[in-house]
């Protein structure tokens, strides 16, 4: 599956689902991820409980639903590979410039998160 093409032509809603170091889970809205390459993907995070959970717990797992009638779209299971900090690197992997949401503003620290993918499955069922 060329991940790439899959995201640029799919419309559809991200779920990233993280874990702290005692299993507690927490899913969150993101938007679709930046494909690297084959075999890595990052997301544009701010200083929130997913990233936080990420510090003690680097796996996490990433549902796209495509819009439509239906149950289609992408489960993806993710290990972080490695977390840039450089303003201008994070910048330059924004889609488009808009609005924030409060909180989540220009001052605000940000991470770009890089994700190994382990695996790649079906929204519903398995291979």
């Amino acid at each position: 599956m060329n991940l790439s093409t899959y995201f640029e032509t799919t419309a559809g809603m991200g779920v990233l689902a993280t874990a702290d170091a005692d299993g507690i889970v927490d899913a969150a809205v993101y938007a679709r991820p930046h494909v690297v390459d084959n075999d890595t993907v990052a997301f544009i995070m701010g200083n929130r409980r997913s990233y936080a959970n990420l510090t003690s717990n680097p796996h996490a797992a990433y549902l796209y639903k495509a819009d439509g009638l239906g149950y289609t779209g992408i489960r993806l299971s993710l290990t972080t590979h490695r977390v840039e900090t450089d303003r201008d690197a994070i910048e330059s992997m924004r889609r488009k410039k808009r609005g924030v949401a409060p909180g989540y503003g220009e001052e605000s620290t940000k991470y770009l998160v890089y994700f190994q993918i382990d695996e790649i499955r079906p929204l519903v069922g398995d291979k």
